[in-house]
């Protein structure tokens, strides 16, 4: 493709500029894995692997059968994993995904629905992108009907899905999982959007690093956008639109770098805060460091900054440089699951 074509398509998203103007991108599919950014842009799932076609839609969590996601899930060598066609996979237990996954939803419209969802529990160097997930169902004693839930992994890269309506969380990362970067999601219709850390006494989580980037939190969203625990978060270039409590909480003294940011507020006067701090007092949160920088606030939106201001202590919270917040709905407008077809860039 001619360079002024890519020139033309490219918005300032570090991600998307990457790979996404190429109307030739399903020849060399694995070239995403190039493109991440953030914690987890070491990540790169199955492209030291083989390609496996998901050829059907079932699922036997018991005896997978090959063809089926979950066939293509468990194998223990790196895979990069497409899909032959649209379809909706009802999952009868949680898709446990192996380490060095690529799970690429491009080209299919490919809906994980009305069953639990994804788990990527001890492993590492895992890619999942372009699926909606939705209407995630928790299975007895065994998930608890998050959207992904990612457990004590590292290098996970969760990039441009559509996620909705779960039971509980849409994206959880928890039990000292790090390395991960979050980016060009979009997130509607739900609850507790995305906790990241397990608990106030879980202390594993001290050395979480997550990136969430150019992601948009969009309608019907209510409160974790995220929620976060113990460690260093960097929140940077995401669009929010009318979050129903508030947008980005945390508890147990995490570091949070809010920065380029689009944050509009609902017109409920009393949620206009972008922050809220949880089970501490004043005296203590106050200690706790929470910075906005750059970040655009609209409609009486206000970020309650804490802590120490110096660039020195978030330095482990910062993952990639952040782009004016002017730039932020360019830099999202594709978020979410794209509709990419041959010889179409996405």
């Amino acid at each position: 493709m001619a360079d002024s074509g890519f020139r033309s398509c490219k918005t300032g998203n570090p991600i998307d500029d990457c790979w996404k103007c190429d109307p030739y991108w399903y020849k060399n599919r694995k070239h995403l894995a190039d493109c991440a950014i953030g914690f987890g842009k070491q990540a790169t799932g199955g492209k030291y692997g083989r390609f496996y076609v998901v050829t059907d839609p079932s699922d036997d969590p018991f005896h997978p059968r090959p063809g089926t996601l979950r066939h293509a899930a468990i194998q223990k060598r790196p895979l990069w994993i497409a899909f032959a066609r649209d379809m909706v996979i009802t999952l009868k237990r949680e898709l446990l995904v192996s380490s060095h996954k690529t799970i690429d939803g491009r080209g299919s419209n490919v809906h994980i629905a009305g069953g639990p969802c994804i788990t990527i529990r001890y492993v590492t160097n895992v890619i999942i992108h372009g699926l909606h997930i939705h209407h995630c169902k928790s299975a007895r004693e065994v998930s608890d009907g998050d959207g992904i839930s990612i457990f004590g992994s590292r290098l996970v890269w969760v990039d441009h899905c559509s996620l909705s309506s779960c039971f509980d969380g849409l994206i959880d990362v928890t039990y000292g999982s790090t390395a991960v970067t979050l980016s060009n999601n979009y997130m509607t219709h739900h609850n507790e959007v995305m906790l990241l850390g397990h608990n106030d006494g879980f202390t594993r989580d001290r050395a979480m690093q997550v990136t969430v980037a150019f992601n948009h939190f969009g309608e019907g969203l209510i409160q974790r956008m995220p929620r976060c625990r113990h460690g260093y978060f960097h929140v940077v270039n995401n669009d929010y639109t009318h979050w129903l409590k508030y947008a980005i909480g945390g508890s147990a003294a995490p570091t949070i770098n809010s920065q380029g940011n689009r944050f509009l507020a609902s017109n409920n006067r009393f949620t206009k805060e972008v922050t809220r701090r949880a089970n501490a007092p004043q005296s203590e949160w106050r200690k706790w460091n929470w910075r906005s920088q750059g970040d655009m606030f609209l409609n009486g939106a206000f970020f309650r900054s804490s802590g120490s201001g110096a660039t020195s202590s978030y330095a482990k919270a910062t993952s990639l440089p952040a782009k004016p917040s002017n730039m932020v709905a360019s830099m999202t407008a594709s978020a979410g699951a794209l509709l990419c077809r041959r010889g179409l860039a996405c």
